[in-house]
């Protein structure tokens, strides 16, 4: 009986070693015959050539779709601040509240309010009603000399009003309301059609009228006691929002402005996207392309810090108040410069869901720790009478689907989103993650249904 089991079932040493002589004869064969046989039209041979062509038109379109994304950025964020009046006034009524903007703002306003305010000639009325009241020649001779203490005196006094008025809640809600009419006029003025509260100089100026503003700090001047002010005219006084000759280019060009922000940004995404349809190995393309569009956006922030450091020394000697200029500029961009941070982490959590999902012996070696973590613990559960059942197993044969749809799903998420921000794009993510873990975590192998089955 022991005979019979050992000739059936056992194997020796020797037996594995002839086994294993005739296949390393059999592959030796194949691999003979197959280097006879010619390749044919369209073969083997002709493959790395097309390898090399999908490789080079991938690296062109993904180079192509990085180099244009900061382009398509800056597009954007124009072309949003020029069409959405929320998002126009977001950007300038935080302005408002700024010390060193207030500050501007006061002295601009005094200033004009000084240049309609002659004290000079008010003492020389008060001097021609003392000499018609027979008062002592040298009393109104001595009021001249009061000139200069006096013009200083008022010229506080209004400063100190014109402060209060800037910092008042009554200043911002009118500055915040102000800008939002104006928004309309920015876009007449973009298109040439011209605009009476924001106006477009052949400088590039673009200022906002204060006559609003003007009129608040003469009823406060008249409410303190300075009866004069009611008296001043009109004052058409302006304040600079910005300074650069780029944005004549912009009035001249608006429809292209407007256009540009509107479809390059989708350009950029179909040139990435097809750069890494195109590539040999797509979960590898899209690594490049989300640290491409990453190191894209790092060039762009380099870009606007340039930028800023050039527009302030343009400035500088020209502008009264450079640290307001600097403020103003700042806030301008704000949003730009949120964009481009959204877009950097965006592109890293695609580049690093890629590499999780990619061949790399790293990548892979993850993936199976976590596939054993995720075993042991359903095994533990399972252990304690806590399974998933059939509704496991359907899981386990569709998790393909199930990770795509969670995926795509994230994805529309963060393009419906009206302002996507790097907070919302890694909460996005993780969440995404999570969910992926939970389907890794309740599906449950067929192996383990026959287990049960049995």
């Amino acid at each position: 009986m022991s005979d019979t089991v050992g000739a059936g079932h056992g194997v020796g040493p020797s037996d594995v070693a002839v086994r294993l002589a005739a296949l390393e004869r059999e592959n030796a064969e194949l691999r003979r015959r197959l280097g006879e046989v010619p390749p044919a039209p369209g073969g083997s041979a002709d493959r790395p050539a097309r390898h090399r062509a999908r490789s080079a038109a991938a690296v062109v379109l993904i180079v192509l779709g990085a180099l244009l994304a900061p382009v398509g950025v800056v597009a954007a964020w124009a072309e949003r601040t020029l069409t959405d009046t929320d998002r126009y006034v977001a950007t300038v009524a935080p302005l408002a509240d700024d010390p060193t903007v207030q500050s501007a703002l006061a002295g601009r306003l005094t200033a004009e309010v000084m240049t309609r305010i002659d004290v000079g000639a008010l003492l020389d009325d008060v001097a021609a009603g003392l000499n018609e009241r027979d008062v002592a020649p040298r009393a109104a001779a001595a009021l001249p000399r009061l000139e200069a203490p006096l013009t200083s005196g008022v010229e506080s006094f209004v400063r100190r009003a014109a402060d209060r008025v800037v910092e008042s809640d009554q200043f911002a809600s009118a500055w915040e309301q102000a800008n939002r009419v104006a928004h309309e006029q920015l876009v007449a003025v973009m298109q040439g059609t011209g605009g009476e509260v924001l106006q477009v100089g052949q400088d590039g100026q673009l200022t906002i009228q204060l006559a609003g503003m003007v009129d608040l700090l003469k009823d406060r001047l008249v409410e303190r006691g300075l009866g004069l002010a009611a008296n001043l005219p009109t004052i058409n006084a302006t304040f600079t929002v910005m300074q650069s000759s780029q944005l004549v280019e912009i009035q001249n060009r608006y429809a292209q402005v407007v256009a540009l922000g509107s479809w390059l940004p989708w350009v950029v995404l179909v040139l990435l996207g097809a750069g890494v349809v195109v590539a040999q190995r797509h979960l590898r393309a899209l690594v490049v392309a989300g640290l491409a569009l990453a190191a894209a956006m790092l060039l762009l922030a380099v870009g606007l810090a340039v930028a800023r450091g050039l527009y302030l020394d343009a400035l500088s000697g020209t502008v009264t108040r450079l640290d307001a200029a600097e403020v103003v500029f700042d806030q301008l961009v704000t949003f730009l410069r949120a964009t481009l941070r959204t877009v950097a982490v965006l592109g890293l959590v695609v580049a690093l869901a890629a590499y999780l999902g990619g061949a790399s012996a790293s990548a892979r070696s993850l993936r199976a720790g976590v596939g054993r973590g995720f075993g042991k613990a359903r095994l533990w559960a399972e252990g304690r009478g806590v399974t998933t059942g059939p509704a496991g197993v359907w899981l386990a044969q569709h998790r393909g689907f199930a990770r795509t749809t969670v995926v795509a799903l994230a994805a529309l998420v963060l393009l419906l989103a009206a302002n996507p921000t790097p907070g919302l794009v890694v909460g996005v993510a993780v969440g995404a993650g999570l969910l992926i873990a939970l389907i890794e975590l309740l599906a449950r192998p067929q192996s383990a249904a026959r287990d049960d089955s049995s």
